[in-house]
């Protein structure tokens, strides 16, 4: 892939500095002058680009790589060519992370709209009672609400929608198209294209002439530093609050239902869905399509595999899979028998014939 105009490469930054920046150690410091502009993968790394690699298995690649610098662990050191400069980490993957984060900032938001110097586009439509610190920049048609509150270095996107009474913190990024209702959020919260937060949750009661509306009166809580994907969507809560708490991160196309309570620094991966008035531990990791059940906890640090369904709730360190879900060795090893048994069948009938 050529570089295009959507992330274009800094001007450059040392290789020591960027080591400095990284926690990491330069190999040879020789090479600290050598300017480092962007990311790429070993496969199409060119001059000015820097690499990381998690085995020995890319030793082929790296040979004929043309990358300023590669970052990996210490014991792998010996796969990279002597003529590719080397930044030694423990943890590779992270220090990447961090170096592509430092080298294309503008990538870790969505993109803005709106070149223009203007705070507060013309097209905007601001309610007179909201509140908007110093900084805040309103992208054309972004709609905000009566008695609003939005802090310094928040972007509202193009066509956003803010609602009444809706507080958002400072160095936010509402991105265009979504729409943000009946919710609190924390500083530095990113809310990607589509989203929804805040919309009525999923309640009904059956009645004799068919499902009667429960009215859905809570709020949605958004604490510091959490990412919410594209097109997901957060209800509120019925009574009390759905919450979602400090730096987790949260893919497209998620569904968290009212009343739920996620904890801090949690991983959800697109597709899942949470049924209501569910909570969600710390540090808890769910794999794609996974469905969860209403009224169950899932403890602190569980990891749930991809296309599980939850029905029950889950001790704390516990990893779990499949449907039912249950402790992740019991579904590997019943997985395996029933592979092994259907095998067996198929060399069975194929002797018959």
């Amino acid at each position: 892939m050529e570089q295009n105009n959507f992330f274009p490469p800094r001007d450059g930054v040392k290789l020591s500095e960027l080591a400095q920046y990284l926690g990491a150690e330069l190999a040879d410091p020789e090479n600290g002058d050598t300017l480092i502009r962007s990311v790429s993968p070993v496969s199409r790394a060119k001059a000015g680009d820097l690499c990381y690699i998690i085995s020995r298995r890319s030793r082929a690649e790296l040979e004929t790589c043309r990358a300023s610098a590669v970052l990996c662990e210490p014991a792998i050191r010996a796969a990279v060519p002597p003529h590719i400069p080397v930044l030694l980490s423990k943890n590779p993957h992270a220090a990447f992370a961090m170096a592509g984060g430092h080298l294309h900032p503008a990538a870790l938001k969505p993109l803005a709209t709106m070149s223009s110097t203007a705070e507060i586009a013309a097209t905007a439509a601001v309610d007179p009672t909201a509140r908007l610190e110093p900084g805040v920049i309103v992208e054309p048609l972004a709609v905000i609400g009566a008695n609003a509150e939005i802090g310094h270095g928040t972007r509202i996107g193009a066509g956003a929608l803010i609602g009444p009474g809706v507080k958002i913190g400072r160095d936010c990024t509402i991105a265009g198209g979504a729409s943000v209702i009946c919710a609190l959020l924390g500083n530095g919260v990113i809310v990607h294209n589509g989203a929804r937060i805040g919309q009525d949750g999923f309640g009904y009661a059956p009645g004799p002439r068919g499902m009667i509306k429960i009215v859905q009166i809570g709020r949605v809580i958004i604490q510091d530093n959490v990412e919410i994907g594209a097109n997901t969507t957060i209800d509120r809560g019925t009574m009390d609050d759905t919450v979602v708490g400090e730096g987790t991160k949260i893919d497209n196309q998620v569904q968290i239902g009212h009343n739920v309570r996620i904890g801090r620094h949690c991983a959800i991966v697109s597709q899942v869905g949470i049924a209501g008035s569910a909570v969600i531990g710390n540090g808890v990791q769910i794999g794609g399509q996974t469905g969860i059940n209403g009224h169950i906890t899932i403890g602190d640090g569980v990891q749930i595999a991809a296309k599980s369904g939850v029905i029950h709730s889950i001790p704390a360190g516990e990893r779990y899979g499949g449907i039912p879900a249950r402790p992740l060795k019991d579904f590997l090893r019943e997985s395996a028998e029933i592979m092994a048994r259907a095998s067996a069948r198929a060399h069975k009938t194929g002797d018959q014939e």
